[in-house]
């Protein structure tokens, strides 16, 4: 790679907040198929996050249904696989970085999702990445007023992004 290509990677890397200051992923995948790269995942939710994303950390576990399906029974009360699961957390890896939290995508769950309402695959992909961080940065859908808020707000970090509205069929 040339030096000039080098300086255009990390300069995009900078603007997509995966720069030293930006938002680390992690990522995990625990089953097999395509999931987006970690820096596609971090670029969203980074965005989505905003200034909070500056210095901090997610955890991305990319699972099957049956771990889906284990976890949102356990710690949401349904027991069936869902498209994405997020936990905040408290305490912080290291002294200068902070966690965010960690989504668990079930992969599966979102390719049949997107299938099903006609969307591109890595549209999907964006889209609960989104929708997960935010819930991570204390963004709600449990009463219609926050869920309309919530609905804004990917809406807006979608069209940032280069994504059409979600909520819109094709």
């Amino acid at each position: 790679m040339s030096s000039a290509a080098r300086r255009a990677s990390r300069a995009h890397a900078h603007r997509a907040g995966l720069g030293a200051r930006g938002l680390e992923v992690e990522l995990r995948r625990r089953v097999r198929g395509w999931s987006p790269t970690r820096r596609d995942l971090a670029r969203w939710a980074s965005v989505a996050a905003g200034r909070a994303a500056r210095g901090r950390e997610l955890g991305v576990c990319v699972v099957g249904a049956a771990e889906s399906a284990r976890l949102n029974a356990r710690f949401r009360g349904r027991d069936r696989p869902t498209n994405v699961l997020s936990f905040a957390s408290g305490e912080a890896p290291h002294p200068d970085r902070r966690a965010l939290g960690e989504l668990v995508i079930c992969a599966g769950v979102l390719r049949a999702e997107a299938r099903a309402q006609d969307k591109p695959l890595k549209a999907h992909w964006a889209h609960l990445v989104v929708h997960g961080t935010l819930h991570l940065i204390g963004y709600d859908h449990a009463r219609e007023k926050d869920a309309r808020r919530m609905e804004r707000r990917e809406i807006a970090v979608l069209r940032r992004l280069g994504f059409a509205n979600p909520y819109r069929s094709s």
